[in-house]
């Protein structure tokens, strides 16, 4: 798939997935800086849990015009539902339609699903691009005093 005849979203490869996480890593600093804290999963998952997690299910990476990977998104089927995760878009890209790109194209791996994702309910604009691409909540679960975490699916 083609963006702006520059940017292609493909299937992320195993030697693409330490960038991958570098870019998770740079990515989630707005997600930790929404709690003043570091502590959260996705800036302490290792290169060995991400490799499991690419063998579990699908990895798509939106590469730039120069090749860097500015952008991921991942998913694994379960009972029927396809867990969508760790959609993320370089900082400097954000804001342009990636993401939304991004999840579009992941969907179009598994169609005809339940789709189910979560964010925290403190991730405004991620909620705005979900509801807006169909997702509705359907749950919350408090993690502790800071974070509680909102539960959306779209049904297709």
């Amino acid at each position: 798939m083609h963006i702006e005849d520059e940017l292609e979203i493909s299937k992320a490869d195993i030697e693409d997935l330490q960038e991958i996480l570098n870019l998770q890593y740079l990515a989630y600093q707005s997600e930790a800086a929404l709690f003043g804290s570091r502590d959260i999963p996705p800036l302490k998952q290792t290169l060995d849990e991400v490799i499991e997690e690419y063998h579990k299910g699908i990895i798509l990476k939106l590469e730039g015009t120069n090749g860097q990977i500015i952008g991921s998104i991942r998913a694994w089927e379960m009972k029927e539902t396809i867990y969508i995760g760790k959609l993320m878009v370089h900082p400097d890209y954000r804001h342009r339609g990636y993401g939304t790109k991004l999840l579009s194209e992941i969907e179009k791996y598994y169609p005809q699903k339940r789709y189910e994702l979560f964010t925290s309910t403190r991730s405004i604009h991620n909620i705005r691009l979900y509801q807006r691409l169909g997702y509705q909540e359907f749950d919350r679960r408090r993690v502790d005093d800071q974070l509680e975490f909102i539960f959306m699916e779209k049904i297709v």
